[in-house]
């Protein structure tokens, strides 16, 4: 599918947008436009909130067709990459409202890992929050999103495209329950 215009420029404009370069320690090293980051093959950092309900249930969304990374695949978490002078916490806060429209959530921090596959290395920061306020998503990111149980998420991901690096995320997440 062709994305339109609108998709098109924020696709433009998301791939130049300057953000952490780091190392395999995750120290930073630099700025460096996204897309440049994935073609050379280098690591950035990245933020991956999950979203429960007050019911206990994850938000799972799906990624718009324009996305360059996993299309039109489903995700665990919010989030994305995280700007060339912000902190992993900034980043989740920033991605959690844009991509959901939840602001002033409060957001608990879990851990850090390491993800490691062709065209996205990076460091990873999870955390997640809770709310019941009414989702508000961002056009050109998020097609669509629904609230499931846990189980019916990672049952989902066995027969639908997930992207890897959320549920790298959950089960990390799920391992320090």
């Amino acid at each position: 599918m062709i994305p339109s215009p609108e998709e098109a420029a924020h696709r433009a404009a998301s791939d130049a947008e300057l953000v952490a370069w780091v190392d395999a320690e995750d120290r930073y090293l630099g700025a460096l436009p996204r897309a440049e980051l994935r073609e050379r093959g280098l690591i950035g950092r990245c933020t991956f909130i999950l979203l429960f309900n007050g019911r206990g249930e994850l938000c799972v969304h799906r990624r718009t067709l324009s996305k360059a990374l996993y299309p039109g695949f489903w995700d665990v978490a919010a989030g994305g990459m995280v700007g060339a002078h912000e902190s992993y916490a900034e980043s989740a806060a920033r991605e959690l409202e844009e991509e959901l429209g939840i602001a002033d959530a409060p957001l608990r921090f879990h851990e850090r890992f390491y993800f490691d596959q062709p065209g996205n290395r990076l460091w990873c920061a999870v955390f997640s929050a809770v709310s019941d306020a009414p989702l508000r998503l961002q056009p050109e990111e998020v097609m669509e999103a629904r609230f499931m149980t846990l189980a019916q998420a990672e049952a989902q991901s066995q027969v639908k495209d997930y992207c890897p690096d959320s549920l790298a995320a959950l089960q990390r997440y799920k391992a320090n329950l």
